[in-house]
């Protein structure tokens, strides 16, 4: 039978879903990709704002992710790359820190820094060393720990884990005691060390923009919204039902499927605020962190320190919380803007934006690098992409993808075989 004869559809138009397509597309398959708002990108989204790009959430792309670099044509993406750093506001003073490996105008900053020991830059230095020599393969095979443990085990003192590590990675991990899994941390650290973290020039939906400007075969449907799945068809919302050989599900799954409702994915969430300045406090494309406790901000950074496709008058400054203490949005402007003047010294900010995003990364354990394609197949027809599957990345989300894809296609080559929920 011919591939074409067979139904295929994609539920969801996020990275996930849409690398699904791509890959389907390259075998000579052409599903039909079901998305319930009115573009693609899922969580990865820019809006124009006033002038400004806002992406939903700080968000950068890791130019050293392996999927990204497959999927990807980077340089079409016109990548603004950040410096391998940060600025540190302590005492109301603003320090920067980096690798002068990689960027030698961070060499002296760093080396007359006061955060963290000597002792605590050798210890950096040999672990970038150690990770860059370890496969990534080797690290989702350790035994988990919490990101705080295995730092403590390293032997890293408490100031320089408090003042870089905890602001740092908390605003990547989304959670503020890093117990995330130190598998997780040894991951994006070694990417961050190999390669840049940047922001396309058109702002963060660029990327599935790209993706979706390069699929000529998928046929789209939108404002589709999905009630439930079976085995052999879609059911939507309004009603009507969709005839489906095989189904990727490439959003969380547990809604869709009647045996699945009591396995429904813990999200963590994240707020982002957006506001205008005058002026830029920090004047390279670096991140500013706040390295004190029960404060609301986490990190900030200047999107105009950027290179960007939208022309705008002034600066635009994100601001991250982490824990918003729930607060409701007048309260929590009013003390993001308090902090941003007694922390940082950004005395005059003009409220733009602000985006509650609850479902920002899945709260996993024993987390992936990867799967076979078997693994992704739920049933006999339906098959589960999303960085739900994997680890909370982008890369996750492009590497689910392709595997779901890939294991439609394995089971068109041999046919369906018996396989239930």
């Amino acid at each position: 039978m011919n591939k074409q004869d067979h139904k295929i559809h994609i539920i969801g138009g996020g990275i996930s879903g849409l690398i699904a397509a791509k890959v389907l597309e390259e075998h000579g398959i052409y599903p039909i990709l079901l998305e319930a708002t009115d573009r693609v990108g899922g969580r990865v989204k820019t809006d124009i704002v006033s002038g400004y790009q806002l992406d939903h959430g700080f968000q950068v792309l890791l130019t050293s992710y392996p999927a990204a670099q497959k999927h990807l044509e980077f340089k079409a993406l016109e990548l603004q790359k950040f410096l391998p750093g940060a600025a540190i506001f302590k005492n109301k003073k603003q320090v920067t820190i980096g690798d002068p490996l990689r960027d030698f105008s961070l060499l002296l900053s760093t080396l007359f820094s006061k955060i963290g020991t000597f002792s605590d830059k050798i210890k950096i230095l040999k672990l970038n060393q150690r990770l860059k020599q370890k496969e990534i393969s080797a690290i989702f095979l350790e035994k988990e720990q919490s990101t705080i443990s295995y730092l403590k085990d390293l032997g890293f003192s408490v100031y320089i884990i408090d003042c870089f590590f905890k602001p740092f990675f908390s605003g990547i991990f989304l959670e503020n005691k890093l117990e995330t899994s130190s598998r997780m941390f040894e991951f994006v650290y070694k990417m961050f060390g190999e390669g840049h973290a940047a922001i396309p020039k058109d702002g963060i939906e660029a990327i599935p923009k790209q993706l979706f400007q390069n699929l000529k075969h998928t046929v789209f449907k939108f404002h589709t919204k999905v009630a439930a799945i079976n085995d052999s068809a879609i059911v939507l919302e309004n009603g009507a039902q969709l005839e489906s050989d095989y189904t990727i599900i490439a959003t969380e799954a547990s809604r869709l499927i009647k045996n699945l409702k009591n396995q429904s994915i813990q999200w963590k969430s994240c707020d982002t605020l957006y506001f205008e300045t005058e002026n830029r406090t920090i004047k390279k494309p670096l991140i500013g962190l706040i390295p004190k406790n029960d404060t609301l901000i986490n990190n900030i950074f200047y999107h105009t320190s950027f290179k960007t496709s939208s022309q705008p008058k002034k600066e635009l400054l994100s601001v991250t919380v982490v824990d918003p203490k729930n607060f409701d949005k007048e309260l929590l402007i009013e003390h993001v803007k308090k902090e941003l003047n007694e922390l940082c010294g950004i005395s005059s900010c003009t409220f733009i934006k602000h985006y509650r995003i609850p479902m920002a990364l899945p709260k996993l354990n024993n987390i992936q690098y990867k799967m076979s394609s078997l693994e992704t197949r739920l049933s006999t027809g339906i098959f589960l992409a999303g960085d739900t599957q994997l680890n909370g990345s982008l890369n996750a989300a492009m590497l689910s993808g392709e595997n779901a894809a890939l294991g439609v296609i394995e089971s068109l080559r041999q046919g369906r075989k018996s396989l239930k929920i």
